[in-house]
């Protein structure tokens, strides 16, 4: 599907680029604003501090901020961006949900939260390289790629090209062995593998453990887990299967004090 004269969008993501279509206008409208960085900011560096949570123990955590979901809804609108970073101090990273319409989030979280926290990652649907742009003027530190977005051969890597421009660590999201071989080609080393599909919306926690067992990490790679974690006993098998990270997000906030289900995660390891 053609949009602009020049996106390719996966139909299967069509609903989510027309959730971010008028941003993408706003961002075009005034990239003379959105000039590259002239030097390094002052972040934290994501994967750094991912690579110290799995030294300490054989798994990093990344919590997120997710405030609703397609699948199910609303899910905790009373917390806050403060409560949520507040809660999350002990996390080795945090992932923040800035998806309007879908998902209740917003960019200005990222400002809320800001850089003092564990690092930042946004998590959006980025289709164009502006959103890179206005991502990389926040404090977040990392940005979200998932590789099914749009089907142009090197759409993957000059995003990825693009983020480490602008200082971002690029993470690339995939949900079958064949775009893991996209993200591969694109020059990704940070991977996420979404139990997800974003497709149909339905959970395969079972088939990502067994994921990275059929498809080990190479040399510099980092593999993420993401969606499916309900307990500490599924945290402990991401670890066990051999994932770096994972990433959890509705157990910590559908029910209790985020901070002790965050606690109650590293407990039961």
């Amino acid at each position: 599907m053609e949009r602009e004269g020049f996106l390719l969008i996966n139909p299967d993501m069509d609903k989510f680029y027309k959730a971010k279509e008028e941003e993408i206008s706003q961002l075009i409208a005034r990239e003379k604003d959105l000039a590259p960085l002239a030097e390094p900011p002052s972040k934290p560096d994501f994967r750094e501090s991912l690579e110290k949570g799995h030294s300490k123990r054989g798994i990093a955590l990344i919590a997120e901020y997710k405030r609703a979901s397609p699948s199910l809804g609303d899910i905790n609108l009373a917390l806050s961006p403060q409560e949520a970073q507040e809660a999350y101090r002990e996390a080795d990273a945090i992932s923040v949900l800035t998806e309007e319409r879908y998902f209740k989030g917003s960019l200005e979280y990222l400002s809320i939260m800001g850089s003092s926290s564990p690092p930042l990652l946004r998590k959006d649907f980025i289709f164009h390289p502006l959103q890179i742009s206005a991502t990389a003027l926040t404090p977040a530190s990392a940005i979200l790629l998932i590789v099914r977005l749009r089907t142009e051969p090197n759409f993957l890597g000059d995003m990825i090209s693009e983020a480490r421009a602008a200082y971002l660590t690029p993470v690339a999201e995939i949900f079958n062995p064949k775009e893991l071989s996209v993200a591969r080609d694109a020059g990704a080393k940070v991977i996420q593998v979404n139990s997800r599909d974003l497709g149909d919306m339905k959970v395969d926690f079972r088939g990502t453990l067994e994921f990275i067992k059929n498809n080990p990490p190479l040399k510099d790679e980092f593999f993420i887990l993401a969606s499916g974690i309900q307990s500490a006993a599924d945290f402990r098998a991401a670890r066990s299967y051999g994932y770096h990270a994972a990433l959890v997000g509705t157990f910590l906030t559908r029910r209790g004090n985020p901070k002790d289900n965050l606690a109650a995660l590293y407990g039961g390891l």
